[in-house]
């Protein structure tokens, strides 16, 4: 019997092996989430949370998947992906948000 294929908690789709995926820290790493909760996610769902949310935001108001789906920007992309191929990628537009250089 085949292991069932793990399912993505941002937007609820399978992940197949050849799928791009990578794992999230719920509490961005260098907010103290180093050793922390991790979730499997799409690379796509992944990359839509790092472009929308700086590290700040992630730590302080979105370290949970049920926060995360709230956010407005993510449900509208939610919903779009949703409708793709559990194996779909593609480049996210738009800059990474709330990356500042350090000083």
């Amino acid at each position: 019997m085949d292991d069932p294929l793990p399912i993505c908690p941002l937007c609820d789709r399978p992940i197949p092996p050849h799928a791009k995926q990578s794992l999230h820290h719920l509490i961005p790493r260098l907010r103290g989430g180093k050793g922390g909760p991790t979730v499997l996610l799409h690379q796509i769902c992944h990359n839509e949370i790092h472009a929308t949310l700086s590290e700040a935001d992630l730590a302080r108001s979105y370290n949970s998947i049920d926060a995360l789906k709230a956010h407005p920007r993510l449900a509208s992309f939610i919903a779009w992906v949703r409708k793709r191929p559990p194996d779909f990628h593609s480049r996210t537009p738009g800059a990474r948000r709330g990356w500042k250089t350090r000083r």
